[in-house]
């Protein structure tokens, strides 16, 4: 904070290390408070359709997802969806984890079509970019089955 410009990326990539310490703590509110530092800087410093902006974004929703509070996460996933449709290819494996952080809200919320409908979503474009024996499938068919189990 003293070295840098108050609006540096380095400083939001510190905010953003600060806020997943407090993540992975349960510390939501803590971990909101430096995720939303990290993203008020990327605002100003980045350009609005930048990658690091979805991350920052899809953070937040996860916490939010944490917490409980489904229509905050959903509202931030989303967002970072825009973001990652705009500034990436259609079959990029970063959108597939967009829609898998989607439906995993939808699942907990209890919308199991909707969470099926996203989850089916990202099982397409990882089909289409990864290789056939990627974990990520195997996360993604696990996902789905899951959403079936709880139907």
């Amino acid at each position: 904070m003293k070295s840098l410009s108050p609006y540096h990326p380095s400083l939001a990539t510190t905010y953003t290390n600060i806020g997943s310490v407090y993540n992975e703590k349960g510390a939501y509110d803590k971990a909101l408070e430096y995720y939303e530092k990290a993203l008020e800087i990327q605002m100003k410093s980045l350009s609005p359709y930048h990658p690091s902006l979805a991350t920052t974004y899809t953070n937040i929703g996860s916490v939010y997802n944490r917490k409980g509070e489904y229509d905050k996460a959903l509202e931030y996933h989303e967002t970072a969806l825009d973001i990652r449709m705009k500034s990436l290819p259609p079959y990029h494996p970063s959108v597939a984890t967009t829609y898998s952080n989607i439906g995993s809200v939808y699942n907990e919320k209890g919308a199991y079509d909707k969470a099926l409908e996203y989850y089916e979503k990202a099982l397409e474009i990882q089909m289409k970019s990864l290789p056939p024996y990627h974990p990520s499938l195997a996360t993604t068919y696990t996902n789905i089955g899951l959403v079936y189990n709880r139907k």
